[in-house]
């Protein structure tokens, strides 16, 4: 009879990199929470225009600050209806309190026909996944105080806000790898002159260095250049600290025995350094990558909450905060502020979560149980 401790061991040995890297994150179920949630709130982002019941800018001047509307199945006479909502009516015409119209259903449609659109290049499209008929509106969380669609808002500002990170992520460390693999490999003058370069970057903070980046832009600058300028910007901070860490990992591993028979065979410098010295700090990028989305992400926030990032009436998840601020939207329009809020909080966590799993499944030193030893 075979002993059950040899038995794991050889099917251990048996597995490959990536089917023990997934075991491991399996045990994690904060991680695969947070992947799950992340890749919801992607999705949403990339088929925003037909899941929106409306366009990114479309107005209804007659339902301001409204309320989000409440479904129901069953009208007031306790009759079943299906899926419906009520129409409603401003109390007065100065007012932003509204109620419901006395008997009135009003049912919800799937596949309904609404503002044309593109979606992976496709289109235009009229099909948005739900909706109600013409002369009435379904405001899952709410209107602003343009009378939008605050449901509509978040998914188009998810295509702003979410991206950033994305996008920023990969120039940064693009940027970080190569420059502290430059570094740590050559050593001498140009480990010298790139480290002090990141110093003077670290050296100043980076909130300032934000803002005082963004004011170069040109005042009428289209939410697309907004976009891109605010990209180039957080990237452009972001680089210095990941050079600083692979710089330390690179002069450890360049002493390794692969490299000095690649030093032998004659392999150029860039060569080894990209082939053979950069892919062993991996699964350190891949961690510090997703814990890094999030403070992307918070920086485009940031700016557009300011009121320099991206602009009306484009939205993304900064400037509908930004239009929320105000004490009277706080004290009697709160759904204006909660629905970006929370996006936004839900997404740093599942970041979070999501890194600390990728953390532990990486780590070599990872306790089988999914904790360290």
């Amino acid at each position: 009879m075979s002993d059950p401790a040899v038995t794991r061991v050889r099917a251990s040995v048996s597995r490959s990199p990536a089917q023990m890297f997934w075991r491991q994150l399996q045990r994690s179920p904060l991680a695969i929470t947070g992947a799950g949630l992340l890749g919801v709130l992607y999705l949403g982002a990339l088929f925003a225009p037909f899941l929106a019941p409306y366009g990114e800018t479309e107005t209804d001047r007659e339902r301001f600050f409204h309320p989000p509307t409440a479904l129901h199945l069953i009208d007031a006479q306790g009759r079943w209806r299906g899926l419906h909502v009520r129409a409603t009516r401003p109390t007065d015409p100065g007012a932003t309190t509204y109620e419901d119209v006395a008997g009135s259903v009003v049912p919800v449609r799937f596949g309904v026909i609404g503002v044309p659109y593109r979606l992976l290049g496709m289109g235009p499209l009229h099909r948005h996944l739900f909706g109600v008929d013409p002369g009435h509106r379904i405001f899952v969380f709410g209107a602003d105080a343009n009378g939008r669609d605050l449901f509509t808002r978040l998914l188009f500002g998810a295509q702003v806000s979410l991206t950033v990170g994305l996008l920023g992520i990969a120039i940064s460390f693009t940027l970080g790898l190569l420059l502290g693999g430059i570094s740590g490999y050559f050593g001498g003058w140009v480990d010298t002159g790139i480290m002090r370069s990141t110093e003077l970057l670290l050296s100043i903070p980076g909130l300032y260095l934000i803002i005082a980046m963004r004011s170069l832009f040109p005042t009428h600058a289209s939410s697309r250049q907004t976009y891109l300028g605010i990209v180039g910007i957080l990237a452009f901070i972001g680089w210095a600290g990941l050079a600083r860490v692979i710089r330390g990992m690179v002069l450890s591993i360049r002493q390794m025995e692969y490299v000095a028979a690649a030093q032998a065979l004659g392999v150029g410098r860039l060569r080894i350094i990209v082939r053979h010295i950069l892919p062993n700090t991996m699964s350190f990028v891949i961690v510090a990558a997703s814990l890094a989305v999030p403070g992307y992400i918070l920086g485009e926030v940031f700016l557009s909450f300011l009121g320099v990032g991206v602009q009306e009436p484009a939205a993304s998840w900064g400037n509908m905060l930004g239009a929320a601020r105000s004490v009277s939207v706080m004290q009697h329009t709160p759904w204006m502020l909660f629905a970006p809020a929370c996006v936004i909080f839900i997404t740093v966590m599942a970041f979070n979560f999501l890194g600390d799993g990728l953390r532990d499944a990486l780590d070599p030193r990872s306790a089988p149980g999914g904790g360290r030893k």
